[in-house]
């Protein structure tokens, strides 16, 4: 749709097309921030009631924009399509993946490659290997966050591999499963960008399940893993697989959503993303290995937010909470204005905006965890060069970014209690042999007397 057609949608035309922007300095948002300069307009007035009407309107028009009509897609006509043998190994993907999803990859599943990665599957399936996530859970990001809703995009690597954990939402596990080291660590990244809002949730609690029905899109780059075997199912084409979401949502997504890519390898999953329409957001990869270079000020969550209420007003802000009656809304209220992010809600809005965007004198004022450009490209460049010399070694055992760690935490668990119970067997095993030693002592101290008595009656008899 082009821009002219979206200016008539929002009833917008002449000079005042470009007036959406300014929800921004709205008095009813200014309250969450020190009030910034507001941007030069075409138009003036003297009333502040009349700038404020403005400004409602200007909003308005960004939220009420028209939506991108919807994919025509005849699931039934599709499946009718397809090949005994590919109606077989898509078995899954028919009855599980979100349509809204399986309207725009249904060219990609029925590729070589995908369906040689089915076939795979299926061996392992059949050769008794287990392999996580359960099979319906393989696709439950896109039955959470389907197509039209996707705001922001977080990348992972490997599903997690021990039972009740991966459930096909990156970062997240299973309840009641306690959230892993990297998901803790995102929990304190949080709790920086909102000191007063945001409460980590309790231990127990890993599940990301109220962000991804926001709109969050938590993706790994493979969506399988065999139990206890970190990258077990990598190079067998899932890779190109999540690529091709992640190409889908920089073509189709004309409006813009934010991408999240921390660690090196998630940062080259987007390197061919369009900058200038998305917000690309790097940094290090939140493992424990890694978070305390950068992870914890990076900003990602609040900058996210202030990207999108700039792009979409207040209806596109992403709650961060996960502890109920907490949110992290300055925006709005919760369950207020919530909408689907189409790719036409910005309304005359072309492809200007830049990756990153750095905070005005008066966020600095206020401690607004912003990044300059040149901080954040120093992170970037840390991350890059200490996360590259010690790739081949880390890849070998998943990687920083393959979570691991958790790995390696499970089997120091192992380790030590194997420990307590060596410990537990020398401990009887030493006992015994004191025990044994007494007993043969005595036993010496009983096959002596008789001995001396013999010797004391023959020097008697003498």
């Amino acid at each position: 749709m082009s821009s002219a057609v979206k200016r008539k949608a929002a009833t917008q035309t002449g000079p005042e097309a470009k007036k959406p922007k300014q929800h921004l300095h709205d008095t009813s948002i200014t309250s969450f921030f020190s009030a910034p300069k507001p941007p030069p307009v075409t138009s003036t007035t003297s009333s502040s009631a009349a700038t404020k009407t403005t400004n409602n309107a200007a909003s308005a028009a960004i939220v009420t924009a028209a939506p991108e009509p919807a994919i025509k897609f005849d699931k039934a006509k599709w499946v009718g399509g397809l090949t005994d043998e590919q109606r077989t190994l898509l078995q899954l993907e028919v009855n599980t993946l979100d349509e809204s999803w399986l309207a725009v990859l249904k060219d990609e599943i029925v590729t070589k490659e995908f369906l040689e990665l089915k076939r795979f599957l299926e061996r392992e399936t059949r050769a008794g290997k287990k392999w996580f996530p359960p099979q319906e859970d393989v696709y439950s990001w896109s039955r959470h966050t389907p197509f039209p809703t996707v705001k922001v995009v977080i990348l992972g690597q490997d599903p997690y591999h021990n039972h009740n954990q991966a459930h096909g939402l990156a970062f997240s596990v299973r309840p009641p499963t306690p959230a892993p080291p990297s998901l803790r660590n995102m929990y304190k990244g949080l709790a920086n960008d909102y000191p007063k809002s945001f409460v980590p949730p309790p231990r127990t609690l890993g599940s990301l399940l109220p962000w991804a029905d926001r709109g969050v899109l938590l993706l790994n780059t493979c969506l399988t893993v065999r139990a206890h075997e970190a990258n077990s199912h990598a190079n067998r084409g899932w890779e190109k697989f999540t690529q091709k979401i992640i190409d889908l949502i920089n073509e189709r997504k004309k409006g813009g959503v934010v991408f999240m890519a921390w660690g090196t390898p998630a940062g080259k999953r987007v390197l061919k993303v369009n900058a200038s329409r998305h917000l690309v957001l790097k940094s290090v990869h939140p493992s424990p290995l890694s978070a305390s270079r950068g992870f914890f000020d990076c900003g990602h969550f609040r900058r996210a937010n202030e990207w999108l209420v700039k792009r979409y007003g207040p209806a596109g802000e992403v709650d961060w909470g996960l502890t109920e009656g907490c949110s992290t809304l300055e925006y709005r209220k919760p369950g207020q204005g919530e909408k689907k992010v189409e790719d036409e809600d910005v309304p005359g809005e072309k492809d200007e905006e830049k990756t990153e965007e750095t905070p005005q004198g008066d966020d600095l004022k206020k401690g607004t965890p912003e990044k300059t450009a040149k901080e954040q490209s120093g992170h970037e460049k840390a991350d890059e060069t200490t996360d590259e010399n010690k790739s081949e070694e880390d890849d070998e055992f998943g990687g920083v970014d393959k979570e691991w760690e958790e790995a390696a935490l499970v089997g120091l668990e192992d380790a030590v209690n194997k420990t307590a119970d060596v410990a537990v067997k020398a401990k009887t095993a030493i006992q015994d042999a004191l025990k044994g030693k007494e007993t043969q002592k005595t036993e010496d101290d009983e096959n002596t007397e008789p001995k001396s008595g013999s010797d004391d009656a023959t020097e008697a008899k003498a």
